[in-house]
């Protein structure tokens, strides 16, 4: 037995000395050490041998396991090793090599603008309001004095998602905010003093149209209001976005909800009123719409037009952010270019 045993540990020796992967030393367990290994017949032979000489042999056999199993977690401490720093090696860094920059998002011009609006308006008193984008026809169109055969409503160029077009039931995408100044109304008694900002959708697109873009929508109700009211109102926020010296003027015009109506114009801000492409050489931009309530509005929201009175501005604050940008292509506001919104 002692001849038999030297003769395997020398042997288990020199194979693990060659043993050069897992796969190898896992093999060479399972040749001495599993159910059928040499070590393991060695000792289920001990029942064989005479009881004066088995404790002695079974010694032997046990010193044996002992020994190549600390051989066996010799080398595989040693290969895990060698396996690190190979993975090591092939993955060095060299750290004189210049770093990879990362792009890092920026805050987008529109919400930016957005909130600069927003700011303005409630520093004036005025609170910020939201509504559904997918409106009905009645808070859309007939509470604002635009009833179905109503020619205005060419100028709205609709997303209906179910009903159909002047059905006064039908659901559709919002064309304006003012449906949100409807909803108020509704609930609420003057005095009002609100802004309603968000998205609002129209069939369009085109270098300066997109079928979604945002709007920022405002209401003032309240006794003796006047068009005077509306004109420092607006004056007082538009010199807060272009700054205190830019020219501001109203002209007539219409809107179905409102009466008298305006259109709002500023001194051009890229030449500084001296005539360009973009005011088309008059010197004036067209920048929002506006005017007095229409009494028809009120009395459908049920307010006595004879006690209050009131005015409604809205603007695009697409067209605010390309003026105040110099941007002269709406779609860049949506293409989520990194080299656009990274000037921001």
């Amino acid at each position: 037995m002692e001849e038999t045993v030297r003769h395997i540990r020398n042997r288990a020796q020199e194979e693990l000395a060659a043993v050069a992967d897992m796969r190898s030393l896992q093999d060479l367990r399972v040749k001495y050490l599993g159910k059928k290994g040499e070590l393991t017949g060695l000792l289920k032979s001990l029942g064989n041998i005479p009881p004066e000489a088995r404790r002695e042999a079974g010694q032997l056999v046990n010193d044996a396991k002992s020994w190549f199993e600390e051989q066996l977690a010799s080398a595989e401490e040693k290969l895990k090793l060698a396996e690190k720093e190979k993975l090591a090696s092939a993955r060095r860094i060299d750290v004189t090599l210049p770093g990879f920059s990362i792009a890092a998002g920026r805050r987008h011009p529109i919400n930016a603008v957005l909130d600069e609006i927003s700011a303005i308006f409630v520093s004036l008193g005025f609170s910020v309001e939201e509504g559904p984008e997918v409106e009905d026809d009645y808070h859309n169109f007939e509470a604002l004095n635009i009833p179905p055969e109503h020619p205005a409503r060419d100028m709205q160029d609709t997303f209906y998602v179910a009903g159909g077009a002047g059905t006064g039931a039908g659901r559709l995408l919002r064309t304006h905010t003012s449906p949100v100044q409807v909803r108020v109304m509704e609930q609420r008694r003057p005095p009002i003093r609100i802004i309603a900002p968000g998205k609002v959708y129209r069939c369009d697109s085109d270098q300066t149209h997109t079928p979604m873009f945002h709007q920022v929508e405002g209401l003032l109700v309240d006794r003796h209001i006047s068009m005077a009211d509306l004109n420092g109102i607006l004056e007082t926020f538009l010199h807060a976005i272009f700054g205190p010296n830019t020219p501001v003027r109203l002209r007539p015009s219409f809107f179905p909800f409102t009466e008298p109506s305006a259109e709002v114009d500023i001194g051009c801000v890229i030449c500084g009123g001296a005539g360009c492409g973009v005011c088309k050489r008059t010197g004036w931009l067209e920048i929002l719409g506006a005017g007095m309530v229409n009494p028809r509005v009120f009395e459908m929201a049920g307010y006595d037009p004879e006690v209050y009175t009131g005015f409604a501005f809205g603007l695009g604050v697409e067209r605010i952010a390309m003026l105040k940008y110099g941007i002269d292509d709406l779609r860049l506001f949506f293409e989520n270019d990194i080299r656009f919104l990274g000037q921001f």
